[in-house]
């Protein structure tokens, strides 16, 4: 976690881009992962971790109840300051590059195979090693230009992007997808007049989203596409700020073409007095979906969520709706509706009692179902 001082007098804080509407919290993150760092979306769980000084772990989330349903150890890591993860087809990547003090000569990426991932509550890494080309001096100190918190994959390298503290821009710097130990080589600046803390690269659009904050903690989003592997920022970058106060935004991942998932780290300052909690929040975009062969593990067909407080699902699907139904336990169905007679992607739950469920699509990609707790 990072310690902020802000003295402000006064703010003016006017969001442009995207609507106030368009950004939905959906609630509150539990309390063992409040300095959640960095999220992926993978086997229709939100995977995420901690950052510096926490354990070794991932965390699987349940998107209804926002719980965690499962907790991964990576045996032979430690977390001394995680600060992002991304994925591919094959692997999951766990970023070891916070660099506050700009003086660790140790960074590096760690690589999880998937299918240990899927078999085991506890997994072993491979390590990417790597240093950046045109840092010489490694001289410890606070709030450095050789921070760095998000991390993504593009084709066959992995991409950091460093948080410049005093610059108050970003650098990409590329490096392989494969052990070893590595020269990071830069690829791409752009002066975003903030601290870049995440993003995520969605394949089926090839747009590059960057999350992260001002220097007065209020939260932005960065839209980059037409990506080149030398050249990250060569295409159109749109910065939009999000209107959603003192926010110390910290992680982004993509659900589908068009859907994203925030997260928050919790964030405390005595002076002005500041308490934010750690939560997820959603927002959608229209980004043109580009049609070519893509890893099945990267095209998640159903994402569910429940806003806080709300007493209906929400759904993002993939294909022509023939039929949406909700089983029990049991496989007894609760209730059944046709495709053409669905007018929302909103699912009323006030006539269900406390217990697991089912929700199931008969869709003509074929059926596809996501279980959900209400309580």
């Amino acid at each position: 976690m990072k310690t902020f001082i802000l003295n402000i007098c006064l703010v003016f804080f006017v969001a442009i881009g995207f609507a106030q509407e368009n950004v939905r919290e959906l609630g509150l993150l539990p309390e063992a992962i409040f300095e959640t760092s960095g999220l992926i979306f993978y086997n229709n769980k939100i995977v995420t971790h901690n950052d510096s000084g926490n354990t070794a772990q991932l965390f699987e989330l349940d998107t209804t109840s926002l719980q965690i349903t499962r907790t991964i150890t990576i045996s032979n890591a430690v977390n001394i300051d995680w600060e992002d993860i991304a994925q591919d087809d094959t692997y999951i990547y766990v970023g070891e590059i916070g660099n506050n003090n700009g003086g660790r000569r140790d960074l590096a990426v760690y690589r999880i195979l998937k299918t240990d991932y899927n078999t085991s509550n506890s997994v072993e890494a491979e390590k990417i090693e790597f240093s950046y080309v045109d840092q010489t001096d490694f001289t410890p100190s606070p709030n450095s230009d050789w921070d760095a918190e998000a991390l993504f994959v593009l084709n066959d390298q992995l991409v950091i992007l460093t948080k410049q503290w005093q610059s108050n821009g970003t650098v990409a710097y590329g490096i392989p997808k494969i052990p070893g130990t590595y020269i990071a080589s830069k690829i791409g600046e752009y002066t975003i007049n903030g601290l870049v803390t995440g993003a995520s690269f969605n394949p089926d659009t090839q747009v590059l989203y960057l999350i992260g904050y001002s220097k007065f903690l209020l939260p932005f989003i960065v839209r980059a596409d037409n990506l080149v592997a030398n050249s990250i920022f060569s295409g159109t970058v749109e910065k939009k700020e999000l209107n959603l106060g003192f926010l110390q935004a910290e992680g982004i991942t993509f659900i589908n073409e068009n859907h994203y998932i925030l997260s928050s780290e919790k964030f405390t300052n005595n002076s002005p007095m500041i308490t934010s909690e750690s939560r997820l929040f959603s927002f959608d975009t229209s980004d043109e979906f580009i049609e070519e062969p893509l890893p099945t593990e990267n095209k998640q067909g159903l994402f569910i969520y429940k806003r806080f407080g709300a007493r209906e699902l929400e759904y993002e699907i993939q294909g022509e709706i023939l039929g949406r139904a909700i089983f029990d336990t049991q496989g007894r169905r609760i209730n059944y509706i046709l495709g053409k007679d669905i007018r929302e992607n909103t699912v009323n739950l006030t006539t269900l009692n406390s217990a697991i469920y089912y929700l199931t699509f008969y869709t003509d990609k074929g059926t596809i179902s996501a279980p959900f707790w209400m309580n």
